[in-house]
């Protein structure tokens, strides 16, 4: 199992990763669903969150977070659990990013695919699979790792079940540990995807959204 990334790792990390709240990206004539906050806003309850979320987040206050924070509970343990399923989760994190991936191209989530995207490069995932998945096609290319991923990931998400045939493969590639950290993170991407979708959250401005709609699943 892979070790648990110390405090003191991340806090370092988050020296080059932590920038201000990126603004966000909307049509002209339409008003953004939720105010972009910033720091000097916030109660002290949301700060203490906020202050956790700069440390590791690569868009400030932007994307999920900005309408997770009028919840700042709901805020507080989301942050908490995505910090085990980014930073200590038992799956390897090539596949972790592939699975957020899946469902940031199932959901057309614009900023989930333009955060994860770089970060699933950087940890091995060929660009070929993501070109493939991001055009709605099944990735032709995939190595055995990616294909029990995506088609445990994919049944679960498009049929809502898993078949024998996809849980079998799964769990000859993946620990039970992995399966179950594997499935946690897609269906916690799902959500947050969901929360972006309706909160009309996009990417920072200057940037072209990435994913164009699909026409069919991919």
């Amino acid at each position: 199992m892979k070790k648990m990334i110390s405090l003191t790792m991340r806090v370092a990390l988050a020296v080059v990763v932590v920038v201000p709240p990126a603004p966000r990206a909307y049509p002209s004539d339409k008003e953004p669903r939720f105010s972009q906050l910033t720091m000097e806003q916030l109660n002290d309850q949301q700060r203490l969150v906020a202050e956790e979320i700069m440390k590791v987040s690569s868009i400030g206050l932007g994307g999920p977070y900005n309408p997770l924070l009028r919840s700042p509970v709901m805020a507080d343990r989301t942050v908490k659990l995505l910090d085990y399923l980014r930073f200590n989760t038992s799956v390897p994190r090539k596949l972790n990013e592939f699975a957020i991936l899946i469902q940031a191209r199932l959901w057309t989530s614009q900023i989930e695919w333009y955060v994860h995207y770089p970060l699933a490069i950087k940890a091995g995932l060929r660009e070929a699979v993501a070109a493939d998945l991001k055009e709605g096609k099944r990735p032709a290319s995939m190595q055995p790792d990616e294909v029990a991923v995506y088609d445990l990931c994919m049944e679960l998400s498009t049929k809502h079940a898993a078949s024998d045939v996809a849980f079998k493969r799964a769990r000859e590639i993946l620990s039970e540990q992995q399966v179950i950290d594997l499935i946690m993170v897609s269906g916690t991407y799902a959500s947050l995807a969901m929360l972006i979708n309706a909160a009309e959250e996009g990417v920072p401005i200057g940037k072209t959204p990435p994913l164009q709609p699909l026409t069919k699943e991919p």
